[in-house]
């Protein structure tokens, strides 16, 4: 699974990477968690605009916001016909920004260590994303998303044996485009090609939503303790 990300890039790199027309400001995020509101990408009238949802995918009908625990990710296996999933893949793709995310790994019978995992090239890239509009009885309103996992290239299984669905930028506009049929749109969720992506062990204090700084995504140093057991564990 995918529980945690970062975007270090500033404002706009973002932008020009990802072309939408607001200018927001927003300061480096290095430990992105489930439940906050996340930076997405959609498709309104012909252009692509930048919006805040909450991570943490609500069905549009669900009784209630917790009646089915926090979907964070959506697996794309499935995505096309598991009902929590498939009404939003066939109208409401969208794109998770990003500069690189964590995965913990498995260190025998000990705490799992986190790895830092982003592009070789050092730019931004896109996860491929889902979202939905939810209203309760009431009339409250909340729009909620979640981003799509694959199973994980030879190089990040070592690690962990799933990986955000990272879209190539040339793929970015059919992913958005409500007129792409969503079988065509699945075939664009697979893992990322071998070598786009290097990792290195970071430390156990990303366990923690409170810690946000730039020391999170920075290499182990050989006396650091490793990494101890955390929310996603």
């Amino acid at each position: 699974m995918c529980g945690r990300y970062a975007i270090t890039h500033d404002p706009e790199t973002m932008r020009g990477w990802f072309g939408y027309e607001e200018t927001p400001n927003f300061p480096p995020r290095y430990n992105i968690a489930p439940s906050q509101p996340v930076p997405l990408i959609r498709a309104e009238k012909g252009g692509r605009h930048f919006s805040l949802l909450r991570w943490g995918f609500v069905p549009a009908w669900a009784r209630d916001i917790d009646a089915h625990g926090i979907l964070i990710n959506a697996r794309a296996e499935g995505v096309l016909q598991r009902a929590s999933f498939k009404n939003a893949m066939k109208r409401r793709r969208a794109l998770f920004m990003a500069s690189g995310f964590y995965e913990w790994q498995k260190q025998g019978r000990g705490p799992k260590q986190p790895f830092y995992i982003t592009p070789t090239s050092g730019e931004p890239f896109a996860i491929a994303g889902i979202w939905e509009h939810w209203m309760s009885k009431d009339g409250a309103e909340l729009e909620t998303t979640a981003l799509i996992t694959v199973e994980a290239n030879a190089q990040i299984r070592p690690i962990h044996n799933r990986m955000p669905a990272i879209l190539a930028p040339d793929e970015y506009d059919l992913w958005l485009d409500e007129a792409t049929r969503p079988q065509e749109a699945a075939r664009r969720l697979k893992p990322a090609p071998e070598g786009f992506l290097t990792s290195w062990p970071v430390s156990a204090k990303v366990n923690c939503v409170a810690n946000d700084s730039k020391e999170l995504v920075e290499p182990l140093e050989p006396d650091e303790p490793e990494g101890q057991p955390g929310l996603f564990d």
